[in-house]
């Protein structure tokens, strides 16, 4: 069989990584034939395998370089693992990460066949979601583990227009049909998941998310409410934490915590913390005093009035609802509907990131303070993780950045899982990218995202980093915890009612329509101007 003779044979060995010098006769020999995986042997990308005691170890080609004196082609590797050897057929199985035992220079290299591949990345009894099919091939399956995936965090990253989306809404389907009663809270920012998730999510947006505002801790309060900087911001924030906290007192929840701080979630009323507010500007002997209490005083009661902000600041959301919150929100019990999708792109600009931040500290909190109950670990889901988790040289830090940054570097502990999506991963927090063991790449276009991303992941996959920039749509590198050794995946295709709402605008139809403008126009101008969807 061809697939037996050398290719090549070993030249120098140093640590993961080391240098082949490829036949390039042998490995043209092999480009006829019928196995999609023999045939490319020995091109940028393969794999290839060597003999070792009675182990076979198996390695990537990151990169090819001519020799000139020998006429050969030099290849570095990156060893993938080692599997023992059939006596009997000489196959490979009981495939491993990590090596034993390295060649010694002159070893015989081999091709890899896809009998070998489907050993090589062969889910074990892990619990596991099948994804796509191991590039080049289309009968090996390209597994994540759940567990190692979600216990040490993911992250999905790849240019606009890759297929980010739906890859995303692939694996989220993937996990919820492992795990039907499961607890996922995806913050979407542009309302296009609602579509993929109609039949097994829970899909809320400003109608009826109904977030009680009493439930912001000081910080994002400060957030919402405080409109001055520097020192002014100082002072405004002493009379907003001293009244907030006289305002939670004067509840029935209030009066029976023993020690109340100003970060807790107890339910007070806007009116009672205006009018204690008007109460201490009473006690300034001079006008000129006044003003940081009549500047609290006239925000709070813009927001009040202001309909857009109706879903979090309605006088109907004072009574106590945060248990029945905590359920809708994190599916406890889920009903068959593991997932709740957040919209979020129906909420101002302005409080957007104060929203987001109490949907993840809430998460956090949750987990914090449940941490003696019967264990219901969550996962959140944050699509343009860049926005909220910004890298110091891209904006300012904010309470959901800092909260973002909790969950990745302690949320493991008390069981908070974090999926963070971007399409620039130059701009999020490198703190935080490196906190995600398993990275699905896309194509990445931009040169920093590249070396970003290159950056972030484990010593064994950047020969995989190279190929990059040369993924094709719905392609991906998945490496770290999640998958047993670096892989390019081609995902699976999702049922046209199971993908979000993200397709492209197909100019050169859209453009040749024409009728029906001035309906268009008005319907338009009747939401805009109703600030509704």
């Amino acid at each position: 069989m061809a697939a037996t003779l050398p290719i090549g044979h070993v030249l120098s060995v140093a640590g993961s990584s080391s240098r082949v010098l490829l036949d390039p006769v042998a490995v043209e020999s092999l480009s006829g034939n019928p196995d999609p995986v023999i045939a490319a042997a020995g091109t940028l990308g393969s794999q290839i395998k060597m003999r070792v005691g009675g182990s076979w170890l198996a390695a990537n080609v990151r990169a090819l370089t001519l020799d000139a004196a020998s006429g050969g082609v030099l290849a570095d590797i990156d060893f993938l693992g080692e599997g023992d050897e059939e006596r009997l057929t000489g196959k490979l199985y009981n495939f491993r990460r990590g090596v034993t035992r390295y060649p010694i220079p002159g070893c015989p290299v081999h091709a890899v066949a896809t009998a070998d591949l489907k050993q090589i990345y062969a889910a074990d009894d892990r619990a596991h979601i099948v994804v796509g099919s191991v590039y080049p091939t289309r009968d090996v399956r390209a597994a994540l583990y759940v567990d190692a995936m979600l216990g040490k965090h993911f992250a999905l990253v790849g240019s606009t227009g890759t297929g980010k989306s739906t890859a995303a809404a692939l694996i989220l389907h993937r996990i919820c049909e492992l795990a039907p009663e499961g607890h996922i809270v995806m913050i979407d920012p542009h309302g296009e998941y609602a579509a993929a998730f109609t039949g097994n999510g829970a899909i809320y947006d400003v109608n009826n998310l109904q977030m009680p505002y009493w439930l912001m801790n000081f910080e994002e309060h400060c957030e919402v409410f405080l409109t001055t900087t520097g020192s002014e911001r100082q002072i405004d924030g002493d009379i907003l934490a001293k009244c907030l906290l006289a305002a939670r007192a004067k509840g029935r929840i209030g009066q029976e915590i023993g020690k109340l701080t100003v970060d807790a979630p107890v339910p007070y009323l806007l009116s009672d913390l205006t009018s204690l507010i008007s109460l201490e500007m009473g006690k300034m002997d001079r006008a000129g005093d006044t003003a940081p209490y009549l500047r609290l005083k006239t925000k709070i009661d813009e927001i009040k009035a202001d309909p857009r902000y109706g879903f979090m600041f309605s006088g109907m959301l004072v009574a106590d609802a945060m248990a029945s919150f905590l359920q809708r929100i994190f599916r406890l019990p889920g009903d068959g509907k593991p997932i709740s999708i957040v919209d979020v792109s129906g909420v101002p600009s302005d409080i957007t990131a104060v929203v987001v931040a109490v949907l993840a500290r809430m998460t956090f909190d949750f987990a914090l303070w449940s941490r003696n109950e019967p264990k219901r670990p969550v996962l959140l889901v944050c699509e343009e993780a860049h926005r909220y988790v910004p890298s110091a040289t891209a904006g300012q830090t904010s309470s959901v950045g800092r909260i973002l940054g909790r969950i990745a570097k302690e949320g493991r502990k008390y069981g908070v899982s974090l999926g963070l999506i971007t399409q620039r991963p130059s701009d999020l927090e490198e703190g935080v990218l490196s906190q995600c063991g398993t990275i699905v790449a896309m194509r990445l276009n931009n040169e920093r995202d590249q070396a970003f991303v290159r950056a972030a992941m484990p010593e064994g996959a950047r020969g995989f980093l190279d190929s990059i920039p040369a993924l094709r749509n719905r392609e991906c590198i998945i490496c770290g915890e999640g998958v047993a050794v670096p892989i390019r995946v081609r995902f699976d295709d999702l049922p046209e009612t199971k993908r979000p709402a993200s397709d492209d605008p197909v100019f050169s139809q859209l453009w040749r329509d024409v009728g029906g403008e001035d309906g268009i126009i008005s319907r338009t101008i009747g939401r805009w101007r109703a600030q509704g969807k």
